[in-house]
């Protein structure tokens, strides 16, 4: 009878401290005594990735990014290796590698490069010598050999691309709480822990703004039909299993509250209201390696407009400079941006064939006095952007209104 193989993620607080890399080690190994061949994918320690990229900020507050990328893969390089000591203390073979040499070749879009190929020999050859294999997450090689990283969270991408590729029975993610819940339980104590949730409420949850799990690992499990367990570092109940279906899933209309605190809105001011403008703007953007998320334009009398977009803060900077020329060459006028906004979103496949709820999500905010600056749906989300003061009173009155709570 083949052995089960398994794919094992910690993040960076299961690894935060001495203490937590042995209860991990520990964790592993039972699974090792059970007879399971293991590759496990480690983040950085705690707060590792913060702590060096605010360090390059002092440096230099706009960083090369082939720079930030081979500084920032160093934390994993340090995780791979003190939880190989770990194992090795409990009297079991462990060895790390990072993402190079495992042979995760990516392309060279640096701090957010795509996985291309991964050659799984290695780490095949290893598991046959009973080892536990353990890999750096979030990282990866050009075929010129300059290191890459994933993008935040990318070592759930690395995770799910490594079960995928191997053909594992189970891929386990480890995070700090004990799934995916009805919003964050930080904000909403009552809120519910999920059984289940399928693949296209959870990629629709991680794009905005939750952050359990990475947006681009979950479009790779969907793709690749890698069920994934979410569960908890620190105890061993089970936790939420994301899947293709969820049986009655058309039931329940809304599955989640989402908060994105992470965004910021830039306006450009009396834009030419003539064909093209639009267009130069978004194609400068896209050409400078930046997502933009919600776009609004204004309707024209005066034949001049303002646009309205959202981008990820970390791309502020560099938005608001590209932003700037563009606004100079098209001869619009001030460029304004704000940090001090929110992203408010409810989420659930059953919104498709339920009329109403944009409605009874406008009114909830409406009551609690909080004005939305810019909204946008797909087939089964509604986002709005509000202030931030108001974003956590938003999600309580959301989660209340459409009964996300624990029952009893």
């Amino acid at each position: 009878m083949s052995r089960r193989l398994i794919v094992q993620k910690f993040g960076g607080s299961s690894l935060a401290n001495v203490k937590r890399i042995q209860s991990v080690a520990k964790r592993i190994v039972s699974y090792k005594k059970q007879g399971c061949d293991l590759v496990v994918v480690v983040s950085a320690l705690g707060d590792t990735t913060d702590e060096l990229v605010e360090l390059a900020h002092k440096i230099n507050p706009e960083p090369s990014e082939r720079e930030m990328d081979m500084l920032l893969s160093t934390g994993e390089q340090i995780s791979v290796a003190l939880l190989a000591m770990a194992i090795h203390k409990l009297g079991y073979e462990a060895i790390s590698f990072t993402g190079a040499q495992v042979g995760i070749i990516t392309d060279a879009s640096h701090t957010r490069a795509r996985i291309i190929r991964i050659n799984t020999d290695k780490i095949k050859e290893e598991l046959r010598k009973g080892r536990i294999v353990i890999v750096a997450g979030f990282q990866g090689v050009t075929l010129n050999q300059d290191i890459t990283t994933l993008g935040r969270g990318g070592s759930d991408l690395t995770a799910v691309a490594l079960a995928k590729e191997l053909k594992v029975d189970e891929c386990q993610i480890y995070t700090d709480v004990e799934g995916v819940y009805t919003a964050d339980p930080r904000i909403v104590p009552q809120a519910r822990k999920l059984k289940y949730i399928t693949f296209d409420e959870m990629l629709e949850m991680a794009s905005l703004g939750a952050q359990v799990m990475q947006a681009r690992s979950i479009e790779v499990a969907k793709k690749f039909n890698v069920t994934i367990h979410v569960r908890s570092s620190f105890n061993n109940k089970l936790g939420t299993m994301i899947v293709k279906e969820v049986k009655k899933m058309e039931e329940v209309v809304v599955s989640a509250v989402t908060l994105n605190k992470n965004e910021a809105k830039i306006t450009i001011c009396d834009v030419p209201d003539r064909p093209g403008i639009a267009a130069k703007l978004f194609k400068e953007l896209s050409s400078a390696g930046i997502n933009v998320d919600m776009i609004v334009q204004n309707v024209s009398h005066i034949r001049k407009t303002d646009i309205s977009f959202t981008v990820n803060k970390q791309d502020l900077l560099k938005t608001v400079k590209v932003t700037k020329k563009v606004a100079k060459e098209i001869r619009a006028g001030d460029v304004i941006q704000d940090e001090d906004i929110a992203r408010v979103s409810i989420v659930g496949v059953g919104m498709k064939s339920h009329p109403g709820v944009a409605a009874n999500m406008f009114d909830t905010l409406a009551k609690n006095k909080i004005n939305i600056e810019m909204i946008s749906t797909s087939d089964i989300s509604i986002s709005c952007i509000i202030k931030k003061k108001f974003a956590e009173i938003a999600v309580r009155a959301l989660h209340d209104k459409f009964g996300l709570s624990k029952k009893g």
